[in-house]
């Protein structure tokens, strides 16, 4: 058996065999009718923490009522309330003058994405490179008081910007601009004094925070404004709204010792947000595929399973989860604030884009290496199995079946992973409009979600048998996008972590990070000669390193530094 794929042709349980569920016709109809309104252009793409991401979970929650779902959210109700961090945008009070000259916010100058906001008058103290770098016998500060004034800093190096420059690792404006502070600045302005140098963009972000003070970069060829002592009249203003989402959550209490968790992800990317794929003018995404398909299944499945008797030896905690679009927000807060605690999970399944079932019926598990007992039931399954209080082979149309071991995917199995829970998610491949405005109800196979419905019952039932599920980690998680990469850390990033530094939220056996002794939680500050201020300034150190490269890393472990070695 291949380690990395296996294909295997199973069967779907036909209908005759379930005469206790509810009839294949009034399956089709009903999640037909959870798609049409999930998927329809009232909800605006249920964005999550917006007014139609709250029409998805308030139908969700009603469905859940219907069945007899236990409420396992916040407060006896079946909503799990989260914040996060929304887009950011300019607010309307954004002004630069330096002596007499103005500039126009957007044409002339522009604040930084980790600009805080701010309103002052001081003066102008240059400050070339702003660059200190007394090993390297270069210090821009020496001799120069900051303090209560704007430091002017170029946005070049003194010999260039380039992977080879000795001063690589000041280059990243946002640890000059922490330098600056640190000496005593109230704001920054940076500039460019050099042709060659690409300047900052003006796109702001919701994984970037202040840093303290107002820093803006100034467009055009201004060295000569640049004066110690220069009159100066800044103010910044960056809305960052907070906004609220809703993770759903509803048991069946079945007084079973353990706890299987199947869930699927509510929200989509609303008009398009930074996820679409989509090219032109805004337009609804409705996620007909990604997820309302597989929000219907999972409630089909909790229909079915509420009157299935072989289904007793387990409690099923139904979550559909928002914000997975953002960066597995959802899932990520429900593992860290758990209504269950994870000691009493027992597996996870994860329905991620399911209605897209091909010709050749092809269906992708991936995570069967999170436990020893995935790839035996799924064999087990060619046998009789017992559904629906009948005996019969499964012997309805095949399904084409392909699995994956890893733990680590880009779906909400991922953050029950990293709890270590064994972790599957079903998924019928992507197609030409994945996180397109194109993505509608009309497309969806729902013959095909019917089939994965009564295999997932065919699979859940079959697992009874097997108690508690043994957990393994899997040898080949990877947590970045190697082709960007020539080396990997075997790091999963918090990429709800909104402070300085990129956050550790699971480690790979094996991999460097583990190798070093990092540990989860571990917040990473630097790599090498580069400051790690976020997931940007992360990314850039790790592309300066080849395999068999060693480095120092530094980290902050529960309030205090440490650094070791770490090897690629």
């Amino acid at each position: 058996m291949s380690k990395h794929l296996l294909f295997l042709s199973l069967f779907a349980a036909p209908s005759a065999l379930l005469a206790q569920l509810m009839p294949d016709a009034d399956v089709l109809d009903q999640m037909r009718y959870d798609v049409r309104y999930l998927a329809s252009d009232r909800l605006e793409g249920r964005e999550a923490g917006t007014p139609g991401e709250k029409l998805a979970v308030d139908y969700i929650a009603a469905k859940y009522a219907n069945v007899g779902l236990m409420p396992y959210g916040d407060s006896a109700t079946y909503l799990q309330t989260f914040t996060f961090n929304a887009e950011p945008t300019l607010g309307e009070a954004n002004v630069l003058q330096i002596g007499r000259t103005k500039f126009k916010v957007g044409e002339q100058f522009h604040p930084l994405a980790f600009s805080s906001n701010g309103a002052l008058r001081t003066k102008v103290v240059k400050v070339s490179y702003g660059i200190d770098a007394p090993e390297l016998d270069r210090t821009d500060y020496n001799g120069i008081d900051v303090t209560g004034a704007v430091a002017a800093i170029a946005i070049g190096s003194p010999d260039g910007i380039h992977p080879h420059s000795k001063f690589l690792a000041y280059h990243e404006l946002r640890v000059r601009a922490d330098k600056a502070i640190e000496k005593g600045a109230v704001a920054v302005i940076f500039y460019n004094n050099d042709p060659d140098v690409e300047a900052p963009g003006d796109a702001l972000s919701a994984k970037m925070q202040g840093c303290g003070v107002p820093v803006v970069f100034v467009k055009g060829d201004v060295e000569e404004l640049m004066v110690d002592g220069n009159p100066c009249v800044l103010t910044t203003t960056i809305d960052r709204p907070q906004r609220t989402a809703y993770n759903v959550v509803g048991m069946i209490d079945n007084g079973a010792p353990n706890v299987v968790v199947i869930g699927a992800h509510l929200d989509h990317l609303g008009m398009g947000d930074e996820g679409s794929l989509h090219r032109g003018e805004p337009a609804i995404h409705n996620g007909a595929d990604d997820n309302a398909s597989g929000i219907a299944v999972m409630l089909q499945l909790a229909r079915d399973l509420a009157e299935m008797d072989q289904a007793r030896a387990n409690d099923y905690l139904f979550i559909a989860f928002s914000g997975e679009e953002k960066g597995l927000y959802g899932s990520n807060y429900w593992t860290k604030h758990p209504t269950v605690p994870i000691a009493e999970l027992n597996y996870m399944i994860n329905l991620d884009m399911v209605g897209r079932l091909d010709s050749a019926r092809r269906l992708a598990i991936s995570g069967t290496g999170t436990s020893p007992t995935w790839d035996s039931v799924l064999a087990e399954l060619r046998k009789p199995v017992r559904i629906g209080g009948r005996q019969g082979k499964i012997e309805a149309d095949t399904l084409s079946i392909k699995t994956s071991p890893g733990g680590v995917g880009p779906s909400d199995h991922t953050s029950f992973y990293l709890q270590g829970v064994p972790a599957i998610h079903f998924f019928t491949g992507t197609h030409s409009d994945y996180h397109k405005p194109s993505d509608d109800e009309e497309k969806v196979n729902y013959d095909g979600m019917l089939r994965i419905t009564r295999f997932i019952e065919a699979f859940v039932t079959k697992l009874n048998d097997d108690g508690k599920l043994a957990f393994t980690k899997t040898e080949d998680a990877k947590s970045e996008d190697a082709p960007r990469f020539k080396v990997t850390l075997g790091v999963v990033p918090d990429y709800m972590y909104d402070g300085k530094g990129m956050r550790i939220d699971g480690i790979t056996e094996g991999k460097p990070a583990a190798n070093a002794g990092l540990k989860v939680g571990d917040i990473v500050l630097k790599l090498g000669q580069l400051e790690v201020t976020d997931m940007m300034g992360y990314m850039k150190a790790l592309a300066q390193f080849n395999k068999g490269d060693t480095s120092k890393v530094k980290v902050l472990r529960e309030g205090k530094e440490l650094e070791t070695d770490i090897t690629f």
